[in-house]
């Protein structure tokens, strides 16, 4: 059973209007610019972003017209850092098409991710809750800051499980949690309720990006080449831990791979091969699995309707064993 489709279904008419506010968030009549965005729009994410805030308002009270702005400021944001974060990292493809600044050059690319971004600050206003407007501002420091630190530990050649933790914090991690936290405002929760919710998304989103990390070590269709991370020079979690628990010999001849740069078709097999082999992805797993059960502990008090309780059940069922 595809999870996140049972979940989609049941929050059907919700993104059919989410999708509305969206389109309508980002039109213009410049041909520039909605050139570009079409392009954007001409492939689905997987909604994860909007599902989140959707499920916590729902679970709190009730959707209402600013948890659709909401919704639409994270994806908006979100849609940003993609763009940027493509730029930055060289990379062509995106959702199993060229990605936008392969199609339409770094320069164009780079200005289009800012009109994202203006776009997610000017819907967050229209939620009229203050305290939206300071966690998208405060967001986009904390992306920006995560990305700065992975290129880092790319650069440095950074072999630090903690280091690794603070970058998806800031990045996937913040992201969910601000989904989360957005949703149980808009819902009406207190205060006690939005912290916890808050915590909720923090950890589902650490347990999202190693799932993502861990697609980087299989022959998968999941909209990106496998070792692809490699190849950019991201060192995550799976190798993290091989570096640390394989053979002294071993890891030091992988280890040139990585200060090298060599990253040739053999040595990226290898290099993912050396993941699997010493523990890494079985690793990765483990703390997904660990995070999960964090996420469930900390709503474990929380009075659930039945629709919600389902709801959330298939969420983590599906962050735990999606494919792509």
């Amino acid at each position: 059973m595809n999870q996140n489709q049972v979940v989609n279904d049941f929050l059907r008419e919700e993104l059919s209007q989410f999708n509305i506010y969206l389109k309508r968030s980002i039109r213009n009549d410049n041909p520039r610019i909605s050139t570009i965005v079409d392009y954007m729009f001409r492939t689905e994410g997987k909604h994860i972003r909007p599902v989140l805030v959707f499920l916590t308002a729902k679970a709190c009270g009730k959707i209402s017209d600013a948890t659709y702005h909401g919704a639409v400021t994270v994806e908006l944001l979100h849609m940003a850092t993609l763009i940027h974060d493509d730029v930055v990292d060289e990379s062509k493809i995106r959702r199993r098409q060229p990605s936008v600044n392969a199609v339409f050059d770094n320069r164009r690319a780079v200005l289009v991710g800012d009109y994202f971004l203006s776009s997610a600050l000017r819907e967050s206003i229209k939620t009229q809750h203050h305290e939206i407007i300071e966690i998208i501002a405060e967001l986009g420091l904390k992306l920006a800051e995560g990305e700065l630190n992975q290129y880092a530990m790319a650069n440095d050649f950074l072999i630090d499980e903690s280091e690794y933790f603070r970058v998806i914090n800031n990045k996937t991690a913040s992201l969910l949690e601000a989904c989360t936290k957005i949703g149980a405002i808009t819902g009406g929760a207190d205060r006690i309720t939005i912290d916890m919710f808050a915590l909720f998304g923090k950890y589902l989103g650490i347990c999202f990006q190693i799932m993502d990390d861990i697609f980087d070590y299989f022959n998968a269709d999941i909209g990106k080449p496998t070792g692809n991370d490699i190849r950019e020079g991201k060192i995550t979690l799976p190798l993290i831990y091989a570096f640390r628990h394989a053979p002294e010999n071993v890891s030091r001849n992988m280890f040139d791979i990585v200060v090298n740069q060599d990253y040739s078709l053999q040595n990226i097999d290898q290099l993912i091969g050396f993941a699997k082999e010493y523990g890494g992805v079985e690793y990765a797993y483990q703390k997904i699995d660990e995070y999960l059960l964090k996420a469930k502990e900390t709503i474990a008090n929380f009075s659930f309707n039945d629709e919600s309780k389902l709801l959330i059940n298939q969420l983590l069922l599906y962050l735990r064993d999606r494919h792509y």
